[in-house]
C-alpha cells in the first residue's frame, strides 16, 4: 500500500500521534505491594509497548481511590506518591516515540475481587478473606460478588473529584492524555446500566440521570485542563434487551461531545455475568461504526488480528483508531511488523536504531 490508513497520523486536541494503532489498556494485576504504585514490571511492559511502534500507548485501569481497585495488586493513582513513578513510564513512552494515556477508573461493585492470575482464585473478596468493601449506585451485586453498598448522593462529589485528582496527577507526570473508563461493569458503567442503577434519586431513573456521574467527572476534567485529550470507553451495548444499548450509548456520545469528550474508545459488556456476546473476529467493530457517525472520533477494539483486518476497519470509514490488547502481549512489536507489512511510508523510521538488522 503507498499510504495505508493505519499507519497515518492523528490528531487529538493538539497532541501529535504518529500512527492510528493504539496499544488498549490491559490490567496486569503486578503490584505486588499492593500500594498502587508501578515499578519494574510496569516500565519494562511499557516500554516495550512504546518501543514496538504503537502510536499511543494507554496505561491499565489505575485507580482513583483505594476501593476503588480491581484488585488489591491494581495501579492507582489517588494520592501524590503515585507521581513519580508514573512520570517513569511518561518519560519511556516519550524516549521511543509514542504518545502515553492512563485509563482512570473506580471498579465499583466489582472492587475488591482477586487478581486475574493463574494460581489465583477467581472472584470477589469479601471483607472477612481480606477484601474491602464495595460500593455500587444501587446494592445490586455483580453475580455471586459480595453485595456493594449503595453511595449516598453526599458522596458522589466525592467521586467526581477524585477522578479529576488523578488527571491532575497524570498531567503533573506527562502523560499525553487520559481515558476515563464507563465501561464493563464499573462504578461509571454500573451508574449508565439499568440493570445496576436503580436510584430513584437525580443519579438514577432515566439515561439522563444514569449518566449525570460521568458527565459531571468528563466536564470536570475539561474545565480544569482545557488542552488534555480526554478519552472516554463504553461499553456500547450489554448485550441484553433493556440495558445501556447502542441508541442510549449515541444519546451519551452526544452528551460527551459538549461536554469535552475527544474521542470514543468503543467495547461493550461486562455488566451482567453471562450475556449472550457474539464474540469472533471484529465482533465489535459494528458498534464503533455505529457510533462514528456521532459528533466524535471512534476506537475499535476486539479480536482484531491481522494488519489487513486493522486497515480495513479505518479504510472502510468503521473507526478512526484501532486498538490492540492480547496480540501485543504477544508480540509487542506487531506495530513494526504491520508496518513493514502494509508497507507503509515510515515502517523503517519506526525501528530503533539498535534493531535497524531485524527483519520484520
Amino acid at each position: 500500500m503507498a499510504d495505508p490508513h493505519l499507519f497515518r497520523p492523528f490528531e487529538l486536541r493538539g497532541v501529535a500521534v504518529r500512527n492510528r494503532l493504539w496499544v488498549s489498556p490491559m490490567c496486569q494485576y503486578s503490584v505486588a505491594a499492593e500500594d498502587g504504585i508501578p515499578r519494574d514490571w510496569h516500565l519494562v511492559h511499557i516500554g516495550a509497548l512504546a518501543r514496538g511502534g504503537a502510536g499511543l500507548v494507554t496505561v491499565e485501569a489505575s485507580a482513583v481511590l483505594p476501593e476503588g481497585r480491581i484488585s488489591p495488586r491494581d495501579l492507582g493513582l489517588w494520592s501524590d506518591a503515585h507521581t513519580p513513578a508514573f512520570a517513569r513510564l511518561a518519560e519511556i513512552a516519550h524516549a521511543h516515540g509514542a504518545r502515553i494515556s492512563v485509563q482512570l477508573g473506580h471498579a465499583g461493585r466489582k472492587a475488591s475481587s482477586h487478581p486475574w492470575l493463574p494460581g489465583f482464585p477467581s472472584g470477589g473478596q469479601s471483607v472477612a478473606d481480606g477484601g474491602w468493601q464495595t460500593v455500587g449506585p444501587s446494592g445490586l451485586p455483580f453475580g455471586d460478588y459480595p453485595a456493594p453498598r449503595a453511595l449516598t448522593g453526599d458522596e458522589l462529589p466525592a467521586i467526581v473529584a477524585a477522578f479529576v485528582a488523578a488527571a491532575d496527577r497524570a498531567v503533573a507526570a506527562g502523560f499525553d492524555a487520559v481515558e476515563v473508563h464507563a465501561a464493563h461493569g464499573y462504578l461509571l458503567h454500573s451508574f449508565l446500566s439499568p440493570f445496576s442503577n436503580r436510584r430513584e434519586d437525580e443519579y438514577g431513573g432515566p439515561l439522563a440521570g444514569r449518566a449525570r456521574l460521568l458527565r459531571e467527572i468528563v466536564r470536570t476534567i475539561r474545565d480544569r485542563h482545557p488542552d488534555l485529550p480526554v478519552m472516554v470507553r463504553v461499553s456500547a451495548t450489554e448485550w441484553v434487551d433493556g440495558g445501556f444499548d447502542l441508541a442510549e450509548c449515541g444519546q451519551l456520545v452526544e452528551w460527551l461531545a459538549a461536554d469535552g469528550a475527544d474521542l470514543i474508545d468503543v467495547s461493550s459488556a461486562a455488566n451482567l455475568p453471562s450475556a449472550p456476546i457474539p464474540v469472533g473476529p471484529s465482533y465489535q467493530v459494528p458498534l464503533a461504526a455505529a457510533l462514528r457517525s456521532g459528533p466524535l472520533p471512534v476506537g475499535a477494539v476486539g479480536m482484531i488480528t491481522s494488519a489487513a483486518q486493522a486497515e480495513s476497519v479505518l479504510a472502510t470509514g468503521q473507526a478512526d483508531i484501532v486498538s490492540l490488547g492480547r496480540p501485543l502481549l504477544a508480540d509487542p512489536q506487531l506495530p513494526l511488523r504491520w508496518a513493514h507489512e502494509l508497507r507503509a511510508p515510515g515502517a523503517a523510521d519506526l525501528v530503533p536504531g539498535p534493531y535497524h538488522r531485524a527483519r520484520f
